[in-house]
């Protein structure tokens, strides 16, 4: 059965993903009060202060212990600073699935970054660990990222109406999802992979 006992570290030309440590929590905590947006775009409700970096520290430094779980730092590959994170969670290893997000500070924003470390995780996902199907949801008021999604390969698969409450607001909510044989088919790029088909029959 698929697991994530091992915690990679995956390369790629604009950032490295690489295990999360205790001292991220730091960094985190930066991300997350410096932009309000990412609580929100995230669906993150509650208020954060430095009251919060320890319990955060100790969160972050045991996720090398959880086997349903891989959480990874995106750095910067030019600077080395950490900008976010992936997580791969949820795992339902009984049907090779799993869930996907991804949070990105300011600096990590708008540079490409999100999609190549959307790529990246996929790609080990499917091709290292196994898994079949990974699933995302995407609240309806963040088309920038669901651009991303759609960009690399997920599909959309319906709506849950009303599932977000944000200061005295409803917002529904995308789910999204990409398959194995679909990844193997365009390995995250469907745009290439029909240009190619495209020229191959004309």
């Amino acid at each position: 059965m698929p697991d994530f006992r091992e915690k990679p570290v995956l390369s790629g030309e604009s950032v490295v993903l690489r295990p999360v440590i205790a001292d991220d929590a730091a960094d985190m905590l930066e991300v997350l009060v410096a932009d309000g947006d990412v609580l929100r775009l995230t669906g993150s409700h509650g208020t954060l202060s430095p009251d919060d970096l320890e319990p955060m520290r100790e969160w972050y430094g045991s996720r090398a212990e959880h086997h349903d779980r891989l959480d990874l730092a995106v750095v910067d590959r030019a600077t080395g600073r950490y900008v976010g994170e992936v997580v791969l969670n949820e795992l339902d290893p009984n049907n090779n699935s799993c869930s996907f997000r991804i949070a990105l500070g300011a600096q990590g924003q708008d540079r490409g970054f999100g999609t190549e470390a959307t790529r990246l995780v996929l790609r080990y996902a499917f091709e290292r660990v196994g898994l079949h199907r990974i699933s995302l949801e995407v609240y309806a008021f963040n088309p920038r990222a669901r651009r991303v999604y759609e960009k690399v390969g997920f599909r959309h698969e319906g709506v849950l109406r009303d599932a977000l409450l944000w200061e005295g607001e409803r917002f529904d909510a995308h789910v999204m999802s990409i398959l194995a044989p679909e990844w193997a088919e365009h390995r995250g790029n469907p745009e290439a992979a029909s240009q190619e088909t495209l020229e191959e029959t004309a």
